[in-house]
């Protein structure tokens, strides 16, 4: 029975792997800053990985890959890290880690359509209904009616739809979402056959030199030093590294090998249930009746994807 649902038991390990990591992060991203967290992070799992698969497969690099997969698999690290995990990072320090797990609940119906149209896999009416509730759930939590004081007064029982949370961190959130979602297809198009691991280290190596990158153009070493120097920070980090680039996204990969796209997208997107509980009892964080039905409906909606 276990072996016939792999796929769906490494998406709901690195379901529990992100909930660690993204409450890691958020912390760590808060006290340096979401870039200096980034390159910290993909070092760390770097060295995870390649002294994992040197023990594993008497390779420290991934030099048995050949062309095809460094392209596929780069372009997914630039997507998925470069760009997913940068806004995702920012996106922690304008609204909180909860809220951006919430957004990102929208990568499933992302992955879901951008497999339908790259990858021809399919797409059913339950699974358009699942991305309805997605979405109803995750507007329950971030939208809100108040009374327009600027209406007049015969008018006064109007009420206009505004945002419970910053829009910046929403858009930011948002566009964390979509760079899970096309990392995902890029990195099931790239890995095929080939080694989990291996595969996740050319995403990482990516992610590296797309971030340093950003460091020489924008010229902020210094944040990278004063991060370093935070042990605070570099605890946190190290935390989210372990969990997060190593194991989240290695056994995110291995989930999608055994299971469509929608299907490993749709399981790791309960995070924001299993946040609730640590983002009380760690941060202290309110709820209220609303916020905890939202995050239920989004994650029934992404259910609906493989049940």
């Amino acid at each position: 029975m276990f072996s016939n649902h792999i796929g769906e038991y490494a998406a709901l390990l690195t379901a529990f792997f992100w909930t660690i990591t993204a409450l890691a992060f958020e912390r760590a991203s808060r006290k340096v800053g979401s870039l200096s967290v980034n390159i910290i992070r993909l070092s760390m799992a770097f060295v995870f990985l390649g002294l994992y698969s040197w023990v594993t497969r008497g390779l420290f690099l991934p030099l048995d890959a050949t062309g095809f997969q460094w392209l596929w698999l780069s372009l997914s690290g630039l997507v998925g890290f470069v760009l997913g995990d940068y806004f995702l990072f920012r996106s922690y320090e304008v609204i909180s880690a909860r809220i951006s797990m919430l957004i990102m609940a929208l990568a499933p119906p992302i992955a879901a359509l951008i497999g339908w149209i790259a990858l021809d896999e399919s797409l059913s009416a339950k699974q358009g209904l699942g991305m309805l509730l997605t979405f109803a759930g995750i507007a329950l939590v971030i939208l809100k009616r108040e009374v327009d004081p600027d209406k007049e007064e015969s008018e006064s029982n109007q009420k206009k739809v505004k945002f419970n949370y910053p829009i910046a961190g929403l858009l930011l959130a948002f566009g964390g979402a979509v760079g899970q979602a096309g990392g995902l297809v890029l990195s099931k198009v790239g890995m095929q056959d080939y080694n989990v691991i291996a595969a996740v280290q050319i995403r990482v190596i990516t992610g590296i030199v797309g971030f340093a990158l950003m460091f020489m153009f924008l010229n902020r070493w210094d944040l990278l030093i004063n991060a370093v120097k935070n042990p605070k920070a570099m605890k946190g980090i190290t935390l989210g590294a372990i969990f997060g680039p190593f194991l989240g996204v290695t056994f995110s990969l291995l989930s999608i090998r055994y299971t469509s796209t929608g299907v490993a997208s749709a399981i790791m997107s309960i995070v924001p249930v299993i946040i609730i509980a640590p983002a009380i009892l760690i941060f202290k964080e309110k709820f209220n009746v609303k916020e905890i039905i939202g995050a239920l409906i989004t994650v029934s909606g992404v259910m609906l994807f493989f049940l």
